[in-house]
């Protein structure tokens, strides 16, 4: 190792990325805001800003509102070709595979970084001083430039960059709802659907594998019943009553007896939302046959 301390602006994104991964992994954490706000980052400029890191070390090489303006640009280029490459792998893109993945990815840049700035004069190795980093972005922006259309031109480009970062938090910390529904299923025994047991003899139980996901954007308090030509069979008290939050999924396996003989007698699962308990709001059946012996 080349002995020299590291340079401030790596500490500071080794600092963040470590801190979202903290708030998006870490149960309570990750329910609060700041995981919006620290995500945003590691998303849309820190991947581009290590990359440019590494492959420009020198402070010659690139001013400060280049490199700014190209980490936003690079990010942008490096997320969707990481989540392509994921797509292609059995992690598919999901929340924890691109979270390793860019994490990774911005602490080599990292390391390359740091090779490449040790590598070079003191004098010469790019570093951030941030009051001359802030006095250089005024004099960009204030002072006169070489041309009117190069000062239009770089005010546009940071208006640009501001508003997609205001619109991009605006949609992740105000998503639009969706449809609002509620998934009723069921499932052979085998846990798909198909394979419905559709025989049986009297005094006979039979098993389903029943499944209810709540969509609705709020907690739903939920009835089931099971009927058999109309007639109300019995369940136990943990499935006739559920309460789901949104996006919550229930599965249950629910036995039941057909207490009737018959050909084609239809067995019914009815779903009860809690505004109306008479009309069910969802329903399924099955055709079932039932013998006497």
């Amino acid at each position: 190792m080349t002995g020299k301390k590291i340079p401030s602006d790596l500490l500071i994104v080794i600092g963040l990325v470590l801190l979202t991964d903290i708030f998006v992994l870490a149960p309570g954490l990750n329910e609060t805001i700041l995981r919006n706000v620290l995500g945003l980052p590691l998303v849309l400029f820190l991947p581009g800003y290590t990359l440019i890191a590494a492959l420009f070390p020198a402070k010659s090489d690139l001013d400060g509102i280049e490199r700014t303006a190209l980490s936003f640009g690079l990010s942008i280029a490096v997320v969707p070709l990481i989540g392509l490459g994921l797509n292609y792998t059995p992690f598919g893109i999901r929340l924890l595979p691109v979270l390793v993945c860019l994490s990774i990815f911005i602490f080599i840049m990292c390391w390359l970084a740091y090779i490449r700035r040790a590598s070079l004069p003191e004098t010469e190795a790019f570093e951030i001083s941030f009051s001359a980093a802030a006095l250089s972005l005024k004099n960009e922006i204030l002072e006169k430039p070489e041309s009117k259309l190069d000062r239009a031109l770089t005010i546009i480009l940071i208006l640009s960059i501001l508003m997609s970062v205001a619109t991009l938090e605006y949609v992740i910390l105000t998503p639009k709802e969706g449809e609002h529904f509620t998934e009723f299923y069921v499932l052979g025994p085998q846990g798909i659907a198909d394979n419905y047991t559709t025989d049986y003899t009297l005094g006979q139980s039979g098993t389903m594998i029943v499944g209810i996901v709540n969509h609705e954007y709020r907690p739903v308090n939920y009835t089931m019943q099971v009927r058999l030509e109309n007639q109300l069979l019995p369940l136990p008290e943990n499935l006739q009553h559920i309460t789901l939050d949104h996006n919550e999924t229930w599965e249950e396996t629910v036995t039941f007896t057909p207490p009737l003989v018959g050909q084609d007698m239809k067995l019914e699962f009815l779903l009860f939302n809690e505004t109306d308990k008479t009309t069910p709001y969802r329903n399924l059946h099955l055709w079932i046959n039932v013998d006497e012996t």
